[in-house]
C-alpha cells in the first residue's frame, strides 16, 4: 500500500498526529488519538483486530475536498 500524506491537524505543533493519508487503493488511512475512554468504547462494537481513533474535524474535512 502506498500512502500519500494529505494533512495533519492544525492542533499539531510537533508531530504529524492526527493525520490523514490517501492510499493507492481508493481508501484513506487515519492516524489519530487512541480512544481509551471506557464509556465511549462501551457504545461501540470493536473487534479485537480493530482499534478506534479520534480525529479533529479539520483533518476529516480534507476527505470531502479530496473527493
Amino acid at each position: 500500500m502506498k500512502l500519500t500524506f494529505v494533512r495533519k491537524t492544525a492542533l499539531s505543533q510537533v508531530n504529524n498526529c492526527p493525520s490523514l493519508y490517501r492510499t493507492d487503493r481508493d481508501t484513506f488511512v487515519v492516524q489519530g488519538w487512541r480512544v481509551s475512554d471506557p464509556e465511549a468504547l462501551a457504545q461501540l462494537d470493536v473487534p479485537a483486530h480493530e482499534t478506534v481513533v479520534e480525529v479533529p474535524v479539520d483533518v476529516l474535512a480534507e476527505i470531502a475536498k479530496a473527493l
